[in-house]
């Protein structure tokens, strides 16, 4: 069972076989200069991602949706779906932006308000200085407890969704409160809404995740299903990106400051993070140059891949190197921490603006 509140997804390969996730290699190739998170294998898994392909090669209206719980601060793990959400918006796929503050009320009792402020100064903000362009007229950015659409669906489809079912997919039991019981019915919701008639009807929608979400997928898709001949609803469809490793070893979380880089941490802080961060070396000198560093075990090698070396040319320099064990980890941190920092930098010289932008927003 997935719990996603609170799992760590580490076997990717079981979790395929046992809920039928389908490789996104085997689609790849058929999509239209395919970003460097789906050529890289970043993004591994995919659900009726066919959908998608058949829009973006045939020039047809699709939209992308994600939603943000704000529990907490933003991390640089947390910029691959910024990175999604900027490929769908050049592709010219309308956005929906969920800012999940009824599910952040019942799941971490963070209250309105709350949510209202982390959304707005942790992720929006960085969402804007990353480079997504939140005000054109195809970007729907709301909070759920304000969208009475989203409120009035979830409403609706619960009609056909029992407690054995919930039990069944999220664990729940009799000490759940109703309120969380009802959050993936939002979830649900703010994924389909984008087909009611309002928004212009069905069509194929892609929901880019981690794979501890995978739960409101298959719900989804399965209520999808039972309210077609209501709302003519299309199945919606999914990716699924890896995590990435934190720099103690461990998964990235907001949670875990020394796991983490914030994207609100001072160029300072960040590097010193990168320099101390667990890699894929071995315990000696000598060991490295004799039996080469290990980077796909490597925190500062996936940083690269993920985020900092967008030359595929260039990345495979690197592995080579670091396999051969002629590059050692000190020189691998010192690029890792100079890509950074001017990272930082472009993003902190936008940050003024974006705040500007995204009070104007909320």
């Amino acid at each position: 069972m997935i719990d996603p509140w609170g799992s760590s997804i580490i076997d990717y390969e079981k979790l395929t076989e046992q809920f039928g996730i389908k490789e996104f290699k085997d689609v790849v190739g058929e999509i239209p200069d395919a970003s460097k998170l789906m050529t890289r294998g970043i993004i591994f898994g995919q659900r009726d991602y066919k959908r998608i392909t058949d829009a973006l090669n045939k020039n047809e209206d699709f939209a992308t949706m994600t939603g943000m719980m704000p529990s907490g601060k933003m991390h640089i793990g947390h910029k691959m779906v910024v990175d999604q959400l900027k490929w769908y918006q050049k592709k010219g796929a309308d956005l929906y932006l969920s800012i999940a503050d009824m599910e952040a009320y019942a799941a971490r009792g963070i209250s309105k308000e709350k949510s209202r402020e982390i959304a707005l100064n942790e992720y929006i903000v960085n969402y804007i200085a990353l480079g997504l362009d939140v005000t054109k007229d195809n970007v729907h950015l709301y909070l759920q407890s304000e969208n009475d659409d989203v409120k009035d669906l979830a409403y609706t489809i619960g009609r056909k969704v029992t407690f054995s079912q919930m039990r069944s997919i999220y664990g729940f039991d009799n000490s759940t409160n109703i309120s969380h019981i009802y959050t993936p019915l939002l979830q649900v919701a703010d994924i389909l809404h984008p087909q009611l008639a309002k928004y212009g009807g069905p069509k194929p929608v892609i929901v880019p995740v981690g794979p501890d979400q995978d739960p409101h997928i298959r719900l989804t898709r399965d209520l999808a299903t039972k309210f077609n001949e209501e709302f003519g609803f299309i199945e919606p469809s999914a990716t699924f990106h890896r995590f990435m490793t934190g720099l103690t070893g461990d998964k990235m979380s907001s949670s875990k400051p020394k796991s983490a880089i914030y994207l609100t941490d001072s160029i300072k802080d960040a590097t010193k993070k990168v320099k101390s961060a667990k890699t894929g070396g071995r315990e000696s000198l000598k060991e490295q140059k004799e039996l080469g560093g290990q980077p796909d075990k490597c925190s500062i090698y996936e940083l690269l891949v993920y985020h900092l070396i967008d030359d595929d040319k260039q990345l495979e320099e690197i592995r080579s190197k670091c396999l051969s064990g002629e590059t050692l980890c000190g020189t691998c941190k010192q690029c890792a921490s100079e890509l950074l920092e001017d990272m930082f930098e472009e993003l902190e010289s936008k940050r003024e603006e974006a705040q500007k932008i995204a009070e104007s927003l909320l």
